[in-house]
């Protein structure tokens, strides 16, 4: 596996290579998913994600704003108060600390993007 590519030299990507790729490894083809990192700065992270139809990643959250963009395929979300379905093309955008699933309802491909960490103030009081 590489290493996430540095950003300051103006990164390109062949998606459709690294999914394909992706798409060979024995995780994806054991359990049904795979990633790759394509870009980590101390503000972004840029991965590249593959699921077998059928596929379901539990319920998370993220503690910073994120992005899914479906590339290829179909993927259904299950948020606190909706469903979201991403077809290929569609962009979802979720806050922090929103937890959710992500399933694949077909072969999908999609970009998670992952901007810097929020800082949530404590409030809890002694």
């Amino acid at each position: 596996m590489s290493e996430p590519a540095p950003a300051e030299l103006g990164s390109t990507f062949d998606l459709g290579s690294v999914g394909r790729a992706l798409q060979a490894e024995p995780r994806y083809q054991r359990d049904g998913q795979a990633a790759r990192t394509l870009v980590r700065t101390p503000d972004l992270r840029v991965v590249l994600v593959v699921l077998r139809r059928g596929t379901r990643i539990a319920e998370h959250h993220a503690n910073e704003t994120v992005s899914i963009h479906t590339i290829a395929g179909h993927l259904r979300l299950h948020l606190p108060e909706r469903v979201v379905e991403l077809e290929a093309g569609q962009l979802l955008v979720l806050a922090p600390g929103l937890p959710h699933d992500v399933e694949a309802s077909g072969d999908s491909a999609f970009i998670l993007t992952l901007g810097a960490p929020a800082h949530i103030p404590n409030t809890s009081r002694p």
